[in-house]
C-alpha cells in the first residue's frame, strides 16, 4: 500500500514529522516497506543570484558568472544557455552530492578558470527531465534552503511516498483514510470524517441490474448508476501526480478517479462506457466456453460458474476483479454506469487465481472490503464526477442487499493484563476501541463493518495493545515453581534426541529436514499408506499421508542430489514416524543413508564402496550413544524394504533396536536413485534406560593385573554366525573373560564349511592367572562354543 504524505494529512490533521508518522505505524503493525523523500537528497542546495553573466574567453559555449551565495560571491562557470545576470539559481557548493549526474563537487578549472561550484539543472536534481538550461526561480531569498522554497512553492515535488506492508487480516488498512484512523488512535492527530454525500438522481436509470440467483450467495450487493454527458480527457494535475507519485499511470479523468477511490477509500469502482453496453446489466456464472477481452489487453477464457457482469452481448466485466476492454472509457465517452457492489472475498480470490490476474480490485474483493460503504462510495465518486466531467446522473438502481455484519463482543478490561501484560486503564481502553470506529455500549463494543478480522474478545485486547504499543512491556522473570536448582528442562527422550543428533553428524552426515507427509504410492513402499493416516486436507498431492519411516523422505533427497551430480552422499533424519492415526502410534527414529564411497579419491587407495558393515557400525555408535547395552542380539526379521541376505536387526530379545543393511534394489528403483545405498534406523526409545538414574558416572576398573589373550579357530557349517560363536565364547566365564572379537574368517573348507578365528582376552581381578586357570578358561571356550555351534577346534 502507497501514499504520500500530503495525501494522508488530507485524512489527518497532524503536525508529526515524517519519522515519527513512519516509526508509529510499524509499530502499529503497519510495516513501512520504504519511504522515498525528495527532500532527502536536496536538503544541501541553497538559492543564489547571478550577479554578473560573460563570455569564457576560451569557450564559446562557457560563460563565467559572478553568483552571490550565503557565503558571498563565488565565481562559477556554467554552460547553460539561460545562464544570464539578475536571476535567481540553485546553487551547488564544492562538497555537495549532485544525485543526477552522481558527482561530489570539488573546486575545478574549466580552459583554465577557477569555479566553485555548480548553478543546477531539474535533471541534475532529478526533479525531471528538464536540462535544456539552469533552473529558474521566480522568488527566493539568497542563503534560503531549495527544500523549503520546493515546500512554499512546489511542495508535490517534494511529498514524500511512504510504503507499507498490510498483513491479509487488516483490509481496512488498504485505504488512506483507515491508515489516517489508526494514527489518530494513537494520539498522532485528528482524524477528518469522510463527507457524507447524497447526490439525488434527476431521471430513471434507463439500465436495469440484477443478480442471478444461483451466485446470490457470491454476490449479496450491486449498485450503480448513469450520468449523462459527462466530458472525459485527462484528469486535472493534483489528481494524476497523486497517482505517479505511488507507481499508477494516469489514463483519463473517469479511470483516475476510480483509482482514486480504490486507494484512499477502499472502496474498487467500475465505469462502463453506456455506448458499448447494450441492454441491462446482469451478473450472473460465466458459461463454459464464454471469453472476455480484459483491460490489460487479453483475452481471458472464463471459467464455468465465475462471477461476471454482463449484458445482452455477453460477459462486459469479471465481476470484482478487472473490466472488459470493449466497455472501458476513452476519451470520447459521454455517458457512462458507475458501478459499487460488494463481492464474496473466497469466490473472488478463486476465479483470479483461476485466471491468474493481480489487479487492485481483486487484492482488496479478497481480502474483504468495507460492505457498508458501498452505496456512500458510489454517492462520493458520483459527486467527483460530476464536480471535474460534469454530467447528469440517474437515480441509483439496486439489486440484493448490504450484508449484515453486526456483531459484538463484551470487553473486560482486565483481560488486556492478562492476555498482553499491559496495565491500562478502563477508560484509555474504550476511549481506544471508539477512535477505531467501535460502538461501545456498556461493556459491549460493536464491530465496525470495515473490520472482519474482529472476531471475538481476544481481538478486542489485540487492537487495544497495538494502538498502546507493545513496545511498552517490559521482561519480567518467570516465578520458580519451587526453590532450589531448576529440575531439567528436557526430557529423557528429548535428551537422548539431541545426543543421537549429535553423535550421527559427528559421523559425518549431513542432516535433513524433511516434511512428515508423503505421497501414498511411497508411504505403501515402507509398509504405510492407510487411510487411517491420510491427511484430509493435502497442501499437494505428494503429500496425502503421514510417513510411516523417515528412509522416504531420505532416498527422496538422495535422488535429487544424485541428479545434480553429487554422487557420495551421507544424510540422516531426526523425526517422527507414524504407524496409525492415534496418539500412541508415533515414534521417533533416527536414520542415516549412504551411497557411493567413504572417502574421496586420493593416490593412497582408501576409497571403496560403503557397505552394510559401515552403516552397522554407525547404529552401533548411536546405539552407544543412547546407553544401549553391548551384549546384543542380531537377527534377520527384516521388514521387505530392506535387502533380505544384507540386512539385520540389532535387538534385545524381542525388542528390536536398530536395523541396518542394504535397501532392497525394488525401492531404490521406485525412488530412481542409483544403488546399492546402505542405511539404518535407530529406534530411540526402545533403547532401554538404566535401572538407576544417578547424577555421577560410576568410578572407572582398571586392573592392575596383566591381561592375557588366547586366540582359537573353530570349523562350523556355514549357515553358523559368528555372532552365535563369540556370544557363547563370551558367556564361558563372564567375571574372567573381558571381551571376544573376530580377526579371521576362511571359507571353502571341505563339505563347505568354513573356519571363523577368534580372540578371548582375560582379564584378572584379584591375582595373576596360572598356566593351567588359562588352560580351564580356555577349556570352557571350547566346550561352550562346540555345545552352541556343533563346530570343533580347528587343527
Amino acid at each position: 500500500m502507497k501514499f504520500t504524505l500530503s495525501w494522508l494529512k488530507e485524512h489527518l490533521d497532524t503536525t508529526a514529522t515524517l519519522d515519527q508518522i513512519a516509526e508509529a505505524l510499524t509499530d502499529l503493525g503497519l510495516e513501512v516497506e520504504e519511504i522515498r523523500d525528495p527532500a532527502a537528497k536536496l536538503k544541501t542546495f541553497t538559492l543564489a543570484r547571478v550577479l554578473h553573466a560573460e563570455q569564457h574567453p576560451d569557450a564559446d559555449r562557457l560563460r563565467v558568472c559572478r553568483v552571490l551565495t550565503d557565503e558571498g560571491e563565488k565565481q562559477i562557470v556554467c554552460g547553460a544557455p539561460n545562464a544570464r545576470e539578475g536571476i535567481t539559481v540553485v546553487l551547488a557548493k564544492p562538497g555537495d552530492y549532485v544525485p543526477g549526474i552522481d558527482v561530489t563537487l570539488g573546486v575545478g578549472k574549466i580552459r583554465g578558470i577557477e569555479s566553485h561550484g555548480m548553478m543546477a539543472s531539474e535533471r541534475e536534481l532529478e526533479l525531471s527531465d528538464e536540462h535544456n538550461g539552469i533552473i529558474e526561480l521566480p522568488s527566493g531569498q539568497v542563503g534560503q534552503r531549495f527544500v523549503d522554497w520546493l515546500a512554499e512553492n512546489a511542495p508535490e515535488k517534494v511529498d514524500p511516498m511512504i510504503h507499507i506492508k498490510i498483513t491479509p487480516n487488516r483490509p481496512d488498512a488498504l485505504g488512506v483514510h483507515g491508515i489516517a484512523r489508526d494514527l489518530a488512535a494513537r494520539g498522532l492527530g485528528v482524524l477528518k470524517p469522510v463527507a457524507d454525500t447524497v447526490v439525488p438522481g434527476r431521471f430513471a436509470s434507463p439500465v436495469g441490474i440484477s443478480i442471478d440467483p444461483a451466485i446470490a450467495d457470491k454476490a449479496p450487493y450491486f449498485a450503480g448508476r448513469v450520468i449523462r454527458g459527462v466530458r472525459n480527457g485527462p484528469s486535472p494535475d493534483w489528481l494524476q501526480q497523486r497517482l505517479r507519485a505511488i507507481g499508477l499511470r494516469p489514463i483519463n479523468t473517469l479511470v483516475d478517479i476510480t483509482n482514486l477511490f480504490t486507494y484512499d477509500l477502499n472502496r474498487p469502482l467500475h465505469v462502463f462506457d453506456m455506448a458499448q453496453v447494450s441492454g441491462d446489466l446482469h451478473v450472473r456464472p460465466a458459461a463454459a466456453g464464454e471469453e472476455i477481452l480484459a483491460l490489460d489487453g487479453k483475452t481471458y477464457a472464463l471459467p464455468e460458474g465465475a462471477m461476471v457482469i454482463a449484458d445482452a452481448n455477453g460477459p462486459e466485466s469479471i465481476a470484482g476483479i478487472m473490466g472488459g476492454e470493449q466497455s472501458g472509457c476513452s476519451d470520447d465517452t459521454s455517458d457512462v454506469f458507475l458501478e459499487s457492489a460488494y463481492w464474496d472475498p473466497i469466490a473472488i480470490a478463486a476465479t483470479g487465481r483461476a485466471l491468474k490476474i493481480n489487479s487492485d480490485a481483486r487484492y482488496r474483493f479478497e481480502r474483504g472490503v468495507d460492505p457498508a460503504f458501498t452505496r456512500p462510495g458510489l454517492e462520493l465518486a458520483t459527486q467527483m464526477i460530476l464536480d471535474l466531467c460534469g454530467g447528469e446522473p440517474s437515480k441509483v438502481v439496486e439489486a440484493g442487499a448490504v450484508p449484515d455484519t453486526t456483531r459484538a463482543y463484551r470487553l473486560d478490561p482486565a483481560r488486556t493484563a492478562s492476555l498482553v501484560g499491559l496495565d491500562i486503564p478502563a477508560d484509555t481502553q474504550r476511549a481506544t476501541l471508539t477512535a477505531l470506529g467501535f460502538r461501545m455500549e456498556g461493556d459491549m463494543a460493536h464491530v465496525p463493518s470495515w473490520r472482519p478480522d474482529v472476531l471475538g474478545e481476544a481481538d478486542l485486547v489485540e487492537e487495544i495493545a497495538r494502538i498502546a504499543s507493545l513496545t511498552r512491556l517490559q521482561g519480567q522473570p518467570l516465578p520458580r515453581p519451587r526453590p532450589g536448582v531448576p529440575q531439567p528442562v528436557l526430557t529423557p527422550l528429548q535428551v537422548r534426541e539431541k545426543a543421537a543428533r549429535r553423535q550421527t553428524a559427528a559421523l559425518g552426515y549431513n542432516e535433513c529436514v524433511t516434511y512428515s507427509f508423503i505421497d501414498k504410492p511411497s508411504a505403501e513402499l515402507f509398509g504405510g499408506g492407510a487411510d487411517a493416516v491420510r491427511v484430509e486436507n493435502p497442501i499437494s498431492s505428494e503429500m496425502t499421508h503421514l510417513r510411516p519411516d523417515l528412509l522416504p523422505g531420505l532416498l527422496s533427497a538422495a535422488a535429487r542430489n544424485q541428479a545434480r551430480g553429487f554422487a557420495d552422499l551421507a544424510l540422516f533424519e531426526l523425526g517422527p514416524v507414524f504407524a496409525g492415526g492415534e496418539p500412541g502410534e508415533q515414534a521417533t527414529q533416527i536414520s542415516g543413508l549412504m551411497i557411493g564411497h567413504t572417502a574421496p579419491r586420493d593416490p593412497f587407495g582408501s576409497r571403496r564402496k560403503v557397505d552394510l558393515y559401515d552403516a552397522k557400525a554407525d547404529a552401533e555408535a548411536v546405539l552407544a550413544t543412547l546407553g544401549s547395552p553391548a551384549k546384543v542380539q542380531v537377527n534377520r526379521k527384516l521388514d521387505p524394504w530392506w535387502h533380505p541376505g544384507r540386512a539385520g536387526n540389532i535387538a534385545l530379545g524381542p525388542n528390536v533396536l536398530a536395523t541396518f543393511g542394504e535397501i532392497h534394489p525394488r525401492i531404490l528403483r521406485a525412488f530412481d536413485v542409483k544403488g546399492p545405498a546402505v542405511a539404518f534406523t535407530v529406534r530411540i526409545a526402545n533403547v532401554p534406560f538404566p535401572k538407576t538414574r544417578t547424577a555421577t558416572r560410576p568410578a572407572l576398573a582398571i586392573s592392575e593385573l596383566q591381561a592375557v589373550e588366547r586366540d582359537f579357530a573353530f570349523v562350523v557349517d556355514p549357515q553358523v554366525e559368528a555372532l552365535t560363536l563369540v556370544n557363547a565364547a563370551a558367556g564361558a566365564d563372564k567375571a574372567l573373560i573381558d571381551s571376544v572379537t573376530v580377526f579371521d574368517q576362511f571359507t571353502g573348507l571341505e563339505g563347505g564349511r568354513k573356519s571363523i578365528a577368534i580372540t578371548a582376552r582375560l582379564q584378572p581381578r584379584d591375582k595373576t592367572l596360572t598356566d593351567a586357570e588359562i588352560e580351564a578358561v580356555s577349556q570352557k571356550i571350547i566346550d561352550k562354543v562346540q555345545k552352541a555351534t556343533g563346530g570343533t577346534l580347528r587343527a
